[in-house]
């Protein structure tokens, strides 16, 4: 090479090249599509289209201007419809996506299909009793897979039809004897006797099954189906053998769900250095008010929203991620779990709060259904107290604290299916307790008075008391239904669906004890994890 030559450049790394080969390639595809609706506007494939490039390039508050664009004039083409209704609700334009549903719903003579996607969005939405009616006409119209009979089962276990939905799952498995997800529905449907219960039919179906597999999906069912075991013996009182099954089921789950505690606690020392301003004073927006209840997953908040929506002014949203979805829109960020979150973190002082709030209201206040407030219950929006604050300083906070063991013990015995890894591992429940308590100590230090806490033991034993208290902080008067959430008859779409029917008791209490052996482990993982006695 002579002194003329100029170097040559160097090499980019396998990654960077993909990154910057991709990034041209989206930019490509974002300008013929732009080029292809200006000569035809009303294309809605293509504004589709249009709409994900965006959002896969990091454009993500553009990326929702042609979805809008595409609900103003919608074709008369249901599959498109159902997809821009997909793209809708990801994009959190939830008032768009239903107005396309109910344009869906006139449709003449729909056929079973169309019935049983409708069904599944307005289930995503938390339509329950829409989405019941419309899987009932697709039920009737010859729907019969085992998807729909399960989305069935579950749509009438939310609405308390516990012994039709019972009759559903048992034709679904006469014909899909290795269905998982019925299984597992179907247990919890019902304590299990003596008189009626399936074990010695899931053992044999276990025995069935290989031990050893590299198919996920394999040992996912396998893992249900040893979950319905560790429930059906647990109900029976043998709990030597219930503990092994469910440590079976476990085992194969954290497999499959690894639990990634650096990122975790990445999130947590994030939000903890977050710095924190006060929201400035502002008067309280016009129509229905969020009530939030926060808290770890299985420490009661779901009996808290019963007792709440017991209320005449009050409705249960359930368990509806629109805040979480609505700040990452306003803060133009992709909505990945943990990295999303920690570069929302890293924006937050450039956040447009009010524009958070006023966004968050107008797309959930239809969940008030007139009513003057509506629960927000996400346990998981612990995480999102400073956020909340700033964007709607108006709407009350509750935070429930249970106790850590009981708190764990029931975690780790539900079934979540492939989300919440925490859940199937001992260490990790802890480590994930930890850093749960470890951010409310700083949201009730950093923001006091910010959130109500609830002790649950308190919510169980001296109800009353304890319910007034939250009614005034809420600032509702004091109504007798509320004392009594067992007569709630509205839809309740969570796992504990069948139990939060119940009159109110105390047999959640040291209910870990039964397991102490077992659960020492997790005892002293918390000790250490919390750096005080438990248990």
């Amino acid at each position: 090479m002579n002194s003329t030559t100029p170097p040559l450049a160097p090499a980019l790394p396998d990654p960077q090249a993909r990154q910057i080969e991709d990034g041209a390639r989206l930019a490509a595809a974002q300008a013929a599509l732009e080029l292809r609706i200006s000569r035809s506007p009303n294309d809605t494939a293509a504004l589709i289209e249009l709409s994900t490039v965006m959002f896969q390039r990091g454009h993500i508050r553009a990326s929702s201007r042609p979805l809008l664009q595409a609900a103003s004039r919608l074709p008369r083409n249901a599959p498109l419809i159902l997809s821009l209704v997909e793209r809708l609700i990801a994009s959190g334009e939830i008032v768009a996506a239903r107005a396309c549903l109910d344009l869906l719903a006139q449709a003449p003579e729909p056929p079973v299909e169309l019935l049983a996607a409708q069904a599944h969005l307005r289930f995503v939405l938390g339509d329950i009793p829409i989405a019941r009616g419309l899987m009932e006409q697709a039920i009737e119209a010859g729907a019969d897979g085992p998807g729909e009979l399960h989305m069935y089962a579950m749509l009438l276990q939310f609405s308390g039809k516990l012994d039709t939905a019972h009759s559903v799952l048992e034709r679904c498995l006469l014909r899909w004897p290795s269905f998982g997800d019925a299984v597992t529905v179907l247990v919890n449907l019902h304590r299990q006797s003596l008189e009626t219960n399936r074990l010695v039919w899931l053992q044999e179906r276990l025995q069935q099954m290989p031990t050893a597999s590299t198919d996920p999906e394999r040992d996912f069912v396998r893992a249900e189906f040893e979950y319905a075991c560790f429930k059906t013996l647990d109900d029976l009182g043998r709990h030597e053998e219930a503990w092994a099954a469910l440590s079976r089921c476990n085992t194969l789950m954290h497999t499959l769900n690894p639990y990634e505690a650096d990122a975790e606690e990445a999130v947590v020392t994030a939000l903890t250095r977050m710095p924190i301003a006060p929201a400035p004073p502002s008067a309280r927006p016009p129509g229905p008010m969020p009530i939030f209840v926060v808290g770890m997953p299985r420490s009661g908040t779901t009996l808290l929203d019963r007792i709440l929506s017991s209320h005449s002014q009050v409705v249960s949203a359930g368990e509806i991620i629109d805040f979480w979805r609505q700040l990452h829109w306003v803060a133009d960020v992709a909505p990945a779990r943990s990295e999303g979150l920690l570069e929302v973190i890293r924006r937050s002082e450039r956040v447009d709060y009010r524009e958070l709030g006023e966004r968050y209201l107008k797309q959930t206040q239809w969940r008030a259904q007139g009513k003057a407030y509506y629960v927000d219950k996400l346990p998981a929006n612990i995480q999102m107290v400073a956020f909340i604050r700033r964007a709607l300083p108006h709407a009350p906070i509750l935070h429930l604290v249970r106790d850590p063991m009981d708190t764990c013990f029931s975690n780790y015995k539900a079934m979540f299916g492939n989300i919440s890894p925490y859940s199937y591992d001992l260490d990790a429940l802890a480590h994930y307790y930890g850093q749960y308590r470890r951010l409310a100590r700083h949201w009730n230090t950093a923001l006091p008075g910010a959130m109500l806490d609830v002790p649950y033991v308190d919510l169980v034993q001296q109800t009353e008391t304890t319910v007034r208290k939250i009614l005034d902080f809420c600032g509702l008067p004091v109504e007798e239904a509320c004392f009594r959430p067992e007569h709630n008859t509205a839809p309740v779409a969570t796992p504990s669906s069948a139990q939060v029917r119940e009159t109110i008791h105390t047999r959640g209490l040291g209910q870990w004890r039964t397991y102490a052996r077992q659960l020492e482990p997790l005892r002293l993982a918390l000790a250490a994890q919390l750096s005080e006695p438990v248990g």
